[in-house]
C-alpha cells in the first residue's frame, strides 16, 4: 500500500468531499471547514476536514462554536495528526474543547485481509437488522465500553430504517447474552467502508470475538465491491488489527465541545 496515496485519498473523499450517510444529514462546507450536521437531536456532529492557518483558525474555531450552540448541540473536531495550523490542538483547547482519547487511523486493502476467520466457540455473530437486534447492540456496546450507547443506538434503527444500503450491524452472542457488537458504514462513490465498534465484554476478550468480526465485515464489504476499509483504532484493537493486515496512516484526536458545560 502506498501510504501517502492511501492518506491523500483519504481525506479526498472521507472527509473533504462526502455525502451525506444518514437520514436529515447535512454536510456543509463553510469558512475552510467541512461539517457534518446530523438529522436529529441525538445524531453526531462533527467537524470533519478543515484547510486553515495561523490566520484563520480561530475565527473559523468560533464559528463552529456560535453555530452548534445555536442548534444547542454537542459537536465532535476530528483532529488529524496532519492538520494544519499545527497549533490547532492548543486553539481548540482555549475555545473550550476537552480531548478524548486519541486513536490510530488504520487502513487495510479487502483482498489482502483474511475473510475466512469464524468466531470462538460459543459464539453465534447476528445480523442486526430491526429494533431488537438493536438492543442487543447497545447492551453488548454499554457492557464492553461502559458508556450509555442509547443515542448511537437510535441513530443505528435510523439508519436501518431509512438508509439500510449505508449501515450493516452485528451483534456476538454467547447464547441469549450479547458479548460484543459491531458495524461496518459503506461510503458509495469511495474506495472505502468504514469499521465502527467491536468491544468485547471483559471475559470474553482474548479469545477471537473482534477478529471474527472484522472478516464478517470485511466479507461484507467484499460482497459490495469495496477496495480499503478503515477503523480508527484504540490501543486495545490496533495490535491485533495490525496483526490482521492493516497499516497505520494517521492519529486522530477527537476534540468535544459542549455548549453550557
Amino acid at each position: 500500500m502506498d501510504h501517502v496515496a492511501t492518506l491523500q485519498a483519504y481525506d479526498e473523499q472521507v472527509r473533504r468531499n462526502l455525502d451525506p450517510d444518514g437520514p436529515g444529514v447535512r454536510v456543509e462546507v463553510v469558512d475552510g471547514v467541512v461539517r457534518r450536521v446530523g438529522g436529529s437531536a441525538h445524531d453526531w456532529n462533527a467537524v470533519l476536514w478543515s484547510d486553515l492557518d495561523a490566520a484563520t483558525a480561530d475565527a473559523a474555531v468560533a464559528e463552529q462554536v456560535r453555530f452548534f450552540t445555536s442548534l444547542g448541540r454537542e459537536f465532535e473536531w476530528k483532529l488529524y495528526s496532519h492538520d494544519r495550523p499545527a497549533d490547532l490542538s492548543e486553539r481548540l483547547l482555549a475555545a473550550g474543547f476537552t480531548p478524548e482519547p486519541p486513536e490510530t487511523v488504520m487502513v487495510a486493502e479487502v483482498d489482502a485481509l483474511p475473510l475466512d476467520t469464524a468466531p470462538p466457540e460459543g459464539i453465534e455473530l447476528v445480523p442486526v437488522t430491526d429494533a431488537a437486534g438493536v438492543r442487543l447492540m447497545v447492551a453488548a456496546h454499554d457492557r464492553a465500553f461502559g458508556t450509555d450507547g442509547s443515542a448511537l443506538g437510535r441513530q443505528v434503527l435510523d439508519q436501518l430504517t431509512t438508509a439500510p444500503d449505508t449501515v450493516a450491524a452485528v451483534v456476538a452472542l454467547a447464547g441469549d447474552e450479547p458479548v460484543s457488537s459491531a458495524r461496518i458504514e459503506f461510503r458509495p462513490g469511495t474506495d472505502f467502508a468504514g469499521l465502527w465498534g467491536g468491544g468485547t465484554v471483559a471475559r470474553w476478550r482474548g479469545r477471537g470475538v473482534y477478529r471474527s468480526l472484522v472478516a464478517h465485515r470485511a466479507r461484507l464489504a467484499a460482497a459490495r465491491g469495496v477496495r480499503l476499509l478503515q477503523v480508527d483504532a484504540s490501543d486495545q484493537s490496533r495490535p491485533i488489527l495490525r496483526r490482521l493486515g492493516f497499516a497505520e496512516l494517521a492519529t486522530t484526536t477527537p476534540y468535544v465541545y459542549r455548549p453550557g458545560a
